[in-house]
């Protein structure tokens, strides 16, 4: 059996959605590839990005312990990601007996910050960076990140909101 001919108009239309459903198919795979991120070398955290060192933290009533002693966060100057029941935090020994303590969460698109280069706190998703008080040193964010107290004594370092 012969298929009926096509008409001019009916090719062109043809052609200009395949043309118009391949660009569109393009450009969102591009958009979700550039929204993912997650460290790889082509993300903004890049390849001098490294994972942060994981403490275990123990919460009960609205705050977080931590023995420090033995853990990442034991020499001055160490950064280390905080996992605990009640969440996740970011923090800095920035003294013998001072620590910072911030929120885990970026303020551009709320991923989780596990990542960081030298003394910097890194985004893996959009690259923002934080210093170990959690200011935005370079964006997309904007905001720093939420500050909790922290207390240190014996060894054994109290998170609190």
């Amino acid at each position: 059996m012969k298929a009926d001919p096509q008409t001019r108009r009916q090719f062109c239309a043809r052609t200009c959605c395949a043309a118009a459903a391949a660009a569109l198919g393009t450009a969102f795979a591009g958009a979700l590839q550039g929204c993912g991120g997650g460290g790889s070398p082509t993300s903004p955290g890049g390849p001098s990005a490294a994972s942060l060192p994981q403490v275990s933290g123990t919460a009960s009533g609205g705050t977080i312990t931590v023995s420090v002693d033995g853990t990442a966060l034991a020499p001055v100057g160490s950064l280390a990601l905080v996992r605990s029941s009640a969440g996740d935090v970011l923090v800095a020994r920035t003294g013998a007996d001072t620590f910072n303590a911030v929120s885990s969460v970026c303020t551009h698109e709320a991923c989780a910050i596990t990542a960081y280069s030298g003394q910097v706190f890194v985004c893996p998703c959009h690259g923002s960076q934080f210093d170990a008080a959690g200011r935005v040193l370079s964006g997309p964010a904007r905001t720093s990140l939420r500050q909790y107290t922290a207390q240190f004594a014996s060894g054994v370092l109290t998170i609190s909101a």
